[in-house]
């Protein structure tokens, strides 16, 4: 079954490039997996160093056990203790309706 993991990221004031360089470069590299579905990375519109990210895979096992130990991924848990300001938050939604608009 699906699975959509929303993570709340505060960025130290001044990480803020190297965090989303970092990320972003995960981002692309995981899109090639083949249960990853899709990402939307967030801004906070009030605090410019404050973001949530929309991630959703086919399998948390595999996300588990497989994907959050790709090599690709270590160079930004590595950096995460430097760049945040806090833990993150991560909570984990199961999809029941997905609406999108047609173009």
């Amino acid at each position: 079954m699906p699975v959509t993991y929303v993570i709340k990221f505060h960025v130290i004031p001044g990480k803020r490039e190297e965090f989303l360089q970092l990320l972003c470069d995960v981002l692309d590299a995981m899109k090639v997996e083949t249960t990853y579905r899709e990402a939307v990375l967030h801004r906070d519109p009030v605090s410019e160093n404050t973001f949530m990210l929309y991630e959703t895979w086919e399998s948390h096992d595999d996300v588990v056990n497989v994907q959050l130990h790709r090599p690709y991924r270590r160079a930004w848990h590595d950096a995460l203790p430097s760049i945040l300001a806090s833990e993150r938050e991560i909570g984990l939604w199961e999809p029941i309706k997905i609406d999108r608009k047609r173009t």
